[in-house]
C-alpha cells in the first residue's frame, strides 16, 4: 500500500516538475540568460579592445596611475631597506635586500632566490611599472578611471545596438504597414471605419460591453 503511495506521489511530482521546466516562460527565461552570458562576453571583448586603445600611449599603463600617502607607522613603511615602493627594474635587487632584511645572505644565482622573491612579492603589488607595499595607503586613480572609461564605452555600445535595433524596427514597422494597407486595397471591405473627427474613441472593454447589449437588443424575447 504503501510502495503504490509513493509511486503515485513520485509520478505526481515528476508531473509537475515536467510541466514546470517545458512552459514557454522558463524556456525563454533560460535562452534569455545564455544570450545575455554571450553577448556580455563580446561587449566585453569589444571593451577590453577599446580600453587598450584609448589607454596604450600611458607610459607603464593606466593602471600605474597611482599615489602612495606617506607613511604613519610601521605597518606602512614597507619593508626594512626597501621601503613603500621600488620599480620592476630593481626586483632582484629588492630581493636580495629582503634576504638581507631577514638575516640571510643571498645572490640572484642561489637555489633559494626564487623563494626570496616569492615571499617579497606577496608583500607588494604591482601598478604599472612599480612595486607599491600592501599596507601602505594607496589612491588608485588607474582603476577610477578605468571603471569610468569602461562605463563610457559599455554605455556607447549598449546605445549603438539599442539604436540600431530602434532603427530595424521600425524598418518593420513601416513594412508591415505598407503590407497592411495593399491588402486593404485589395479587400477595401475589411478596411475598419475610422472614427468621427473629434468623437471619442472606445476603449477595448468598452466596445466589447456595446457588442454585448446590441447583440442583447436584437435577441428575440421569449414570451
Amino acid at each position: 500500500m504503501k510502495d503504490k503511495k509513493f509511486e503515485k506521489t513520485t509520478k505526481g511530482l515528476w508531473k509537475e516538475f515536467r510541466t514546470f521546466i517545458t512552459r514557454g516562460n522558463v524556456l525563454d527565461m533560460a535562452v534569455g540568460v545564455i544570450m545575455g552570458s554571450a553577448f556580455g562576453a563580446i561587449v566585453t571583448a569589444l571593451v577590453n579592445i577599446l580600453l587598450s586603445v584609448c589607454t596604450w600611449a600611458v607610459p607603464g599603463g593606466i593602471k600605474g596611475l597611482v599615489t602612495i600617502l606617506p607613511a604613519v607607522n610601521s605597518a606602512q613603511a614597507g619593508v626594512d631597506g626597501i621601503g613603500q615602493t621600488f620599480t620592476a627594474a630593481q626586483l632582484s635587487d629588492m630581493t636580495v635586500a629582503y634576504a638581507k632584511s631577514m638575516g640571510a645572505t643571498i645572490t640572484v644565482n642561489d637555489a633559494s632566490f626564487a623563494t626570496w622573491q616569492t615571499n617579497l612579492l606577496s608583500k607588494y603589488t604591482l601598478h604599472g611599472t612599480n612595486y607599491y607595499y600592501n599596507g601602505s595607503a594607496i589612491i588608485d586613480w588607474g582603476t577610477f578611471i578605468n571603471a569610468i572609461i569602461s562605463f563610457l564605452i559599455i554605455a556607447l555600445v549598449l546605445f549603438l545596438i539599442v539604436k540600431i535595433a530602434s532603427i530595424l524596427k521600425a524598418k518593420n514597422d513601416e513594412f508591415k504597414a505598407k503590407e497592411l494597407e495593399a491588402y486593404y486595397q485589395r479587400h477595401p471591405e475589411e478596411r475598419p471605419v475610422p472614427p468621427e473627427p473629434g468623437k471619442p474613441v472606445d476603449s477595448p472593454e468598452v466596445a466589447l460591453l456595446k457588442e454585448i447589449r446590441d447583440s442583447l437588443k436584437n435577441t428575440p424575447q421569449v414570451k
